[in-house]
């Protein structure tokens, strides 16, 4: 039974870097994914895999990455435009 809109579930593993680095990213996609609930089927499942770059990117390009993928899987207009809120770096 799935309530209130689509579920999020981020797997950063040790290869992303040391506890605080991956906090940080798992903080910033929780961020990410926060701004594209609305834009998202309420059914929609998705789990995203931080790979080690993701340990150096700014959120910038993390929230690009997962725009381009979730477009890629016909889930998002590739030309709906980024949220203001995740150009935290």
């Amino acid at each position: 039974m799935s309530v209130g809109g689509p579920r999020f579930g981020l797997i950063v593993s040790k290869a992303v870097g040391p506890a605080v680095i991956r906090h940080r990213v798992a903080r910033r996609l929780r961020h990410i994914c926060a701004g594209l609930v609305e834009a998202l089927p309420s059914e929609t499942d998705i789990v995203l895999r931080a790979l080690p770059g993701a340990a150096t990117a700014d959120s910038r390009e993390l929230d690009k990455q997962v725009r381009s993928g979730l477009a890629r899987l016909g889930l998002l207009d590739a030309a709906a435009p980024a949220s203001r809120g995740s150009a935290r770096t």
